[in-house]
């Protein structure tokens, strides 16, 4: 099943809101056989939209559009479908029952402009919208089938899920997709790659091996294609089983689709283990990786954002002599650091970071990208200097996640 996605508004053009949308349709249809052939955003021109419909359709089974199904006089969908098919708008009672039901429970004005939510092409197939105004709309054509569903996120993958995903399986005969990924960490993807050549280059014609890298961990895709779910599935273990047999044990931080910031809090609540973070170059960035995960507080205590020298002094008691001797940026300053967070917040684990973000602040002896990192507990620390020379966001983004790497070799060793 061929998959066409068109996201329509000037929003998305000029960058004022991201289309996280495609991405995610992308990953509910990869699970019932579709593949995404092209994706298009266009602005709310019917001319525009109309265009990219047909060729959508040219190319794909199935067109997904996503966005200008509002109740404003830029929301251009509905209108251009109409024309392109051919066909009137006409009144949907279910929706428009609904929707009135709604303003009156929230004391709102039905104004002309809301009469234009329940108003759809008639010759569409409504996809009831219980988590907004704005329905789905199903078309069926010579064999190929259009939708077109709300921009808002939550609405889409909504109608999505409990409506899209089971017609267009029932529709199209597709072929059982089965995926497993396993997260390493430490290597980059071309050292990891060549681990794996042999392994590659012996896949059966059904299975292929995706590299999705990221900073400091690369995730390995197995997808297994075929018409037998419980094949697919023995043939995707055994296969799985031969990769991890070819990774050094080190490298590999999960066997699920994680992120490193979730896989080591699955390690720390194994272990019981309980974290702090002293930062000075990222700023609260590592806290916000390590927080970003659902549960943290079960083992993140808290954070020192010790920026400023006598931050790192008052809070964390790093000496004065130790920064006038070695600097802020140093080995000496981040063990200190780790010292101070594991006795203030009295955590089991604790890291530090102190470096130079850039763009300013370089030394022919420390230039910009020069970071140091610690790790450790009250029985020892563990630190190394890093060189990342990239911009400010970057040398962050960077320096946080070689932490969360430095921290889960240091759980595993310990």
């Amino acid at each position: 099943m061929k998959v066409y996605l068109l996201t329509i508004g000037d929003e998305i053009l000029i960058g004022q809101v991201i289309d996280t949308n495609s991405a995610k349709i992308a990953q509910m249809l990869h699970g019932i056989g579709g593949v995404v052939v092209e994706k298009s955003a266009v602005a709310d021109d019917e001319h525009a939209i109309l265009d990219m419909l047909r060729r959508g359709l040219q190319l794909a089974d199935v067109v997904i559009i996503t966005g200008g199904l509002g109740p404003t006089k830029d929301d251009k969908t509905k209108t251009a479908l109409a024309h392109f098919f051919g066909v009137e708008m006409v009144e949907h009672m279910p929706t428009r029952k609904f929707v009135e039901d709604l303003y009156r429970q929230h004391k709102r004005e039905i104004t002309p402009a809301v009469v234009q939510q329940w108003m759809v092409p008639a010759n569409a197939t409504v996809l009831f919208n219980k988590m907004g105004t704005a329905p789905g709309m199903w078309f069926s054509q010579d064999g190929k089938v259009v939708v077109s569903l709300p921009g808002v996120p939550y609405e889409m993958q909504y109608l999505m899920e409990n409506e899209v995903l089971p017609r267009l399986h029932k529709h199209f005969d597709g072929t059982h997709i089965a995926y497993r990924t396993i997260l390493t960490s430490g290597e980059g993807e071309s050292t990891i790659a060549k681990m794996l050549e042999p392994f590659e280059d012996a896949l059966p014609e059904n299975i292929t091996l995706a590299y999705l890298p990221r900073i400091a961990q690369v995730r390995l895709r197995l997808t297994v294609r075929g018409q037998d779910p419980k094949a697919n599935e023995a043939l995707l273990k055994q296969k799985l089983e031969e990769m991890l047999r070819l990774l050094p044990t080190e490298l590999v931080a999960s066997t699920e689709d994680d992120v490193l910031e979730s896989a080591i809090g699955k390690l720390l609540r194994q272990k019981g283990l309980t974290l702090a973070t002293a930062e000075s170059c990222t700023g609260g960035y590592l806290a916000h990786l390590i927080t970003s995960v659902a549960g943290s507080s079960d083992y993140f205590k808290g954070s020192v954002i010790a920026y400023a020298n006598e931050v790192k002094m008052k809070v964390l008691g790093v000496r004065e002599s130790t920064l006038a001797e070695h600097g802020a940026v140093s080995e000496q300053t981040v063990r200190e650091m780790v010292q101070g967070a594991l006795r203030v917040l009295g955590t089991d684990l604790a890291m530090a970071t102190s470096g130079i973000a850039g763009p300013g602040g370089g030394t022919p002896e420390k230039p910009v990208g020069t970071v140091w990192i610690a790790v450790g507990n009250n029985d020892q620390v563990k630190a190394r200097i890093f060189h990342f020379r990239r911009d400010r966001e970057r040398n962050i983004q960077y320096a946080a996640t070689y932490a969360l790497e430095m921290l889960r070799r240091f759980v595993n060793r310990t």
